[in-house]
């Protein structure tokens, strides 16, 4: 069953107010906050152990999103966004607007427009990017389903969303991509 509409505007509140959530997103379980909010992705760093410069990635909610925090996008890559049926996670080289402490060390930036309609709504509604980092430690292995995060990880995030807990099926992390220096597609994750 899907979340009402309060619901989602009360997680968009809490996110809004800089805590952690975990969620799931159209791929896995993750651990997530506002992209713009310093804070909250110190805090998030944190939780996780990551050293600063590994980046993280970012769920918009749709094309006109992406491209108020990318400086350029490729029509191909556009094109392909506007007719994959999977979830692709790309990495640009970003614009203005987000914290610093996203970005891998080489500068780039990576963004998934969120596939699902939860993650979709929740970003609607709470009209900004939101950090997706898989609900588990830096150094362990993603969890395929909610069943598999720790106890540790769902007692140290501020909200955990109830949509989508009791789903069995395993899900994996997105494939993600960037353009190379000759503008071909290059995959990075398969």
């Amino acid at each position: 069953m899907f979340l009402l509409r309060d619901d989602i505007s009360d997680i968009a509140r809490l996110l809004n107010s800089g805590a952690l959530i975990c969620y799931p997103t159209d791929t896995i379980w993750g651990i997530g906050c506002d992209a713009t909010n310093e804070t909250a992705i110190e805090r998030l760093s944190e939780l996780k152990g990551r050293t600063p410069g590994m980046g993280y990635i970012i769920l918009v909610d749709s094309m006109e999103m992406l491209k108020q925090y990318v400086a350029r996008i490729h029509p191909r890559v556009e094109t392909m966004l506007a007719y994959l049926n999977r979830p692709l996670t790309v990495v640009y080289q970003p614009a203005a607007g987000l914290s610093p402490a996203l970005l891998h060390r080489d500068g780039t930036l990576a963004i998934r427009i969120a596939t699902d309609q939860f993650c979709q709504e929740l970003i609607r509604e709470f009209g900004r990017p939101i950090v997706s980092t898989a609900a588990c430690k830096a150094d362990e292995p993603f969890p395929p389903t909610f069943g598999a995060i720790s106890s540790e990880i769902l007692g140290a995030v501020d909200y955990v969303v109830k949509y989508r807990q009791d789903d069995k099926e395993p899900h994996t992390p997105s494939t993600m991509a960037r353009l190379d220096r000759h503008n071909e597609l290059e995959f990075i994750r398969e």
